[in-house]
């Protein structure tokens, strides 16, 4: 019986099929922007049809880069960071980085140990949303030889470098404009803000306009939900069941926005007519719901693509990689969930 011979294809078996020396591979794969194009299709050729995959482990083992890179969220439900997520991975992906995503759920405990695990894997650099962090997780970072960036928030205190907006700024326009179109009787309807500084930052600034409009912002005009449709309908339909006064809700972001828009149109309530709502991100498909939600704009897919080209270029850089903090800019998209008060 003829036994069939199983072996490993390696990349001198690449070099042999592509008519190119061991070292051209290697550099088309580590470094394709010093490599001719031409060279490097007659390469990827040879690959597909070798079927060679490279030993990403081996490589990390001799210290070489094992080119990817971890981007932690702290939830993939709904859009709220599809947009950074898809905009980060293009922008490395560019570079021939592969992107490890993980999630937390919002718990900066497990969040300490999902970064443990993609140390362990040897990433060569890793992102993170917002700028809460255990002081666990900014220990690690201190002991370990990668590039580190907060992408999402902005701050000049931050402990990392960090690329994204001020979400106090956020919260500031947010309730800048509802206060403009002359409510006084205004609700929030927020997450728990304890682990989150997004949500913070966006809740004090924004109770922080209407106090100094010497408008009153009662406890009990403030519930709290989660990032979830389901949940923050039920949220708004108790507030607005107990608050029948409220004019305007002020919402953590556009998913809670969309949920307080579901408990309105139960409740009988017309938007902006009898209230109006504004939500915080500018989501995909924010614009395209009915009615048309007003919202602060932030620039996800520009935060994204800066964070993951800065990260790459910080891992090329090696130990002299630095990375500079950026702020991006927001602003009010009004539409058709807000609109002046009728007295």
């Amino acid at each position: 019986m003829v036994k069939n011979h199983i072996y490993k294809v390696d990349i001198i078996a690449v070099a042999a099929v592509a008519g190119v020396s061991p070292a051209t591979v290697s550099r088309a794969m580590n470094h394709p922007d010093l490599v001719n194009p031409a060279t490097r299709k007659k390469i990827e050729k040879a690959i597909r049809k070798t079927g060679y995959i490279r030993n990403r482990a081996a490589q990390a083992m001799y210290g070489r880069r094992s080119a990817t890179l971890g981007l932690v969220v702290p939830t993939v439900n709904y859009s709220i960071f599809a947009e950074l997520v898809q905009s980060f991975n293009d922008a490395v992906a560019e570079h021939g980085f592969t992107l490890l995503l993980a999630t937390h759920n919002y718990d900066l405990g497990v969040e300490y140990s999902v970064i443990r695990k993609l140390l362990e894997h040897r990433v060569d650099g890793v992102a993170l949303i917002g700028l809460d962090h255990s002081e666990d997780t900014y220990q690690l970072f201190k002991t370990q030889n990668v590039p580190v960036i907060a992408v999402w928030s902005y701050s000049e205190t931050s402990r990392i470098a960090c690329i994204g907006s001020d979400n106090q700024e956020a919260g500031r326009v947010a309730a800048e404009h509802i206060v403009s179109l002359g409510h006084r009787s205004i609700g929030f309807i927020f997450p728990p803000t304890a682990e989150n500084d997004r949500a913070r930052g966006r809740y004090d600034a924004a109770r922080e306009v209407l106090r100094a409009a010497g408008i009153a912002t009662p406890d009990p005009w403030t519930v709290r939900s989660f990032y979830s449709i389901a949940q923050s309908k039920s949220a708004c339909l108790d507030l607005l069941g107990q608050h029948p006064e409220l004019t305007a809700v002020i919402c953590g972001n556009d998913v809670i926005a969309q949920g307080a828009l579901a408990a309105t149109m139960q409740m009988g309530l017309r938007v902006p007519q009898d209230i109006s709502i504004i939500g915080i991100g500018d989501f995909v498909g924010s614009a395209d719901i009915f009615p048309a939600l007003t919202t602060v704009r932030i620039p996800a897919q520009e935060i994204g693509a800066r964070a993951g080209q800065d990260l790459v270029e910080a891992v090329a850089a090696s130990e002299n990689g630095q990375i500079a903090s950026r702020r991006f800019p927001v602003s009010v998209i009004a539409r058709a969930t807000t609109a002046a008060l009728k007295c």
